[in-house]
């Protein structure tokens, strides 16, 4: 037992701590650089200490003598997804709850993340201690592995605004007062977080909203230190407040209503970042298995990373409910879905963005679903990769990643069909790098907790 909880742990953490090889030749592949631009049939890209130093067509790029040359003919390559909304730590196989806050399950829900091909996530608030700030710490040290993983620390709400759920009790700050709103942002710049959240909306009732003038205290004495605000938000009245406040996201869409055209300019024109949040509301408007349930691809990575028992309670939800029910939450989910389309025909800054780790909203198999669902919204395939890649990086303030192009580092999926032709193409991973090195994609799925 001992010994086979030693080889899990290894296998968990071996991910980023390997060294970069010195320098590679990748060519032949269609590359997405992933920033909009058009894709690059035939492409060469050179890679040298984890870094892209060189990108164009196949027999214009050139390596030192020597160096070796990886033959990417039919595949096609794109950077590696970022999902900018999660929650790791709560599920454990078919439990969930408190007590699977661990180093484990965390790290586990990251190289979950890692295996559908995300390469980094943002923690938005439902945190525990400093156990996901110090995991992030050792990962920047090289001596932790999955997805790369930022931190937004303890959420701040009004009384009784928090998330819900037994499991997050006594996570977020309940404030009142302007003075404690700016205290609770103080506190938590202080211990390093990436950026900062806030629940707005009443929570169906059971709490009073976070006034515009504390969403805006908030936002104002992030930007002191440097931190986005990302905005947990459900009713319109409530976004317009907001974005007004100039917080930096969404972390919903506004879905009590289809939103109307100030909004939408208040939305360009503030320059908010909107993730629309889809899976978690679709999946609950069936009553029998939607076709997406049984797409070969999906399936395959669904079965490589979760237990039949998990399985079976997700295929669950699909069961006959009361009418009004399903109604309603089709209604909800239809302004969801009108409110992407709108945003996006606008302008606006669109992102991945899950609510992934919620019970069976698993690690990177929400993302792939939520990529499909963007594209059924009316967003381009191309639109929808960028919102999964380099704006998700302008997000999460990572420089360094995003997109394939010189100077980024070397964080890239091959693919064994174009995404371009079909966004669910982005499940048919053949490998993924990850800062040059090539994740073993097998032992990962091995190590996995199920």
């Amino acid at each position: 037992m001992i010994r086979s909880a030693l080889k899990r742990w290894a296998a968990l953490t071996l991910v980023a701590v390997s060294t970069p090889a010195l320098a590679q030749l990748y060519d032949g592949a269609r590359l997405i650089p992933g920033d909009g631009g058009p894709a690059i049939e035939s492409s060469a890209f050179l890679v040298e200490s984890g870094k892209i130093t060189r990108v164009g067509k196949r027999g214009e790029v050139t390596a030192p003598t020597g160096v070796p040359r990886v033959d990417l003919s039919g595949k096609t390559v794109m950077p590696n997804i970022i999902s900018t909304h999660v929650h790791p730590g709560f599920q454990k196989g078919i439990s969930y709850g408190a007590s699977n806050y661990t180093r484990e399950v965390i790290l586990n829900d990251l190289n979950l993340a890692l295996y559908y091909g995300v390469g980094a996530v943002m923690s938005q608030g439902i945190e525990r201690g400093d156990l996901l700030l110090q995991m992030r710490d050792e990962q920047t040290a090289g001596k932790l592995g999955g997805a790369r993983v930022l931190v937004a620390g303890r959420g701040i709400g009004a009384p009784n605004a928090g998330p819900g759920a037994l499991a997050y009790k006594g996570i977020a700050y309940e404030v009142t007062t302007e003075d404690q709103i700016r205290q609770a942002v103080r506190e938590q710049a202080a211990r390093k977080v990436n950026a900062i959240k806030i629940w707005v909306d009443d929570r169906g009732g059971r709490a009073p909203s976070l006034s515009p003038e504390l969403s805006a205290a908030a936002a104002d004495e992030a930007k002191k230190h440097n931190l986005r605000v990302s905005a947990h938000v459900y009713y319109h009245r409530d976004a317009v407040g907001l974005a007004g406040a100039r917080v930096d996201s969404f972390a919903h869409l506004v879905r009590d209503a289809v939103m109307d055209e100030p909004l939408l300019v208040a939305v360009i024109r503030n320059r908010v970042f909107v993730m629309p949040n889809m899976g978690g509301g679709e999946r609950t408007t069936h009553t029998t298995p939607p076709d997406w349930w049984s797409e070969p691809y999906l399936v395959g990575l669904l079965k490589d990373t979760a237990s039949p028992e998990v399985i079976e309670r997700m295929k669950g939800l699909f069961a006959p409910r009361d009418a009004a029910v399903v109604e309603r939450v089709r209604g909800i989910y239809r302004n969801v879905h009108q409110n992407t389309r709108r945003l996006n025909e606008a302008g606006a800054r669109i992102i991945l963005g899950s609510d992934t780790g919620l019970p069976d909203h698993l690690f990177g198999y929400a993302e792939q679903r939520e990529l499909e669902l963007m594209a059924s919204a009316g967003m381009t395939t191309m639109e929808v990769i960028v919102a999964a890649t380099s704006r998700g990086a302008e997000y999460l303030q990572l420089s360094d990643t995003g997109t394939l192009t010189a100077g980024k580092r070397a964080d890239f999926l091959v693919l064994d069909a174009n995404p371009l032709d079909d966004i669910r193409n982005t499940r048919r991973i053949a490998r993924m790098f990850v800062n040059g090195v090539e994740i073993d994609r097998a032992a990962l799925k091995a190590s996995l907790i199920k």
